[in-house]
């Protein structure tokens, strides 16, 4: 019998530096997609029809079916609950705003909702056709891009009576423009009754008081 060496087994050890293989993945194929069937037609089957495009002496001779009518149609724009009641007072002369009961402030133009609280307003208040002009542009161009002579003076007027920051845009009037200043007070100078229409030109501009 063999006698075997004394000594201790000697162990396999990796190496650091080398890195371990990992096992590789098989390659699965990607699911193609299938293919619907093309119906293929048997020569002689299909049909062709002649066909042309209309020209306009096909539509004046009438060639073709063709109507004429004319719809009896009826629309009115909706301004909203706010705004309707507005331009009503504006009609009357007088200017209204919304108060919120949550934080206090009144609104002109009215709305319905607060804006700061997303909640909506609870009281109409009227308010006086006075106020402090808050800023002021001095223009030589008109809405529709003519050259004006004489200055246009559009500004926001802080309404007596609403929120501190609160006011409409209008024009001013009966001052010279060299002499306009932020903070000058205002009053509306209205249409006669007869001419006013219920919208915000039934002021025609704010004068210096």
């Amino acid at each position: 019998m063999r006698k075997k060496k004394k000594g201790k087994a000697k162990k396999k050890v990796r190496s650091k530096n080398k890195k371990a293989k990992s096992p590789r993945r098989k390659k699965t194929a990607k699911p193609q997609k299938k293919q619907l069937p093309v119906r293929k037609l048997k020569a002689g089957k299909e049909k062709v029809y002649p066909s042309h495009g209309l020209s306009h002496e096909d539509l004046a001779e009438r060639k073709v079916c063709l109507t004429d009518w004319h719809p009896n149609l009826k629309y009115k724009w909706d301004a909203g609950v706010a705004i309707s009641r507005y331009l009503n007072g504006l009609k009357k002369g007088v200017l209204l705003g919304r108060r919120c009961r949550h934080c206090s402030r009144v609104l002109v133009p009215p709305r319905m909702f607060c804006e700061w609280c997303f909640q909506p307003t609870s009281e109409w208040i009227k308010l006086a056709d006075t106020g402090t002009v808050n800023t002021f542009s001095v223009s030589y161009v008109a809405w529709n891009m003519v050259r004006l002579k004489e200055p246009q003076v559009p500004a926001v007027i802080e309404i007596d009576g609403a929120s501190k920051g609160v006011g409409i845009m209008h024009l001013l009037g009966e001052i010279d423009p060299k002499k306009i200043k932020i903070g000058i007070r205002v009053k509306a100078v209205w249409k006669p009754p007869e001419e006013r229409q219920g919208a915000i030109t039934d002021i025609k501009y704010f004068k210096p008081i």
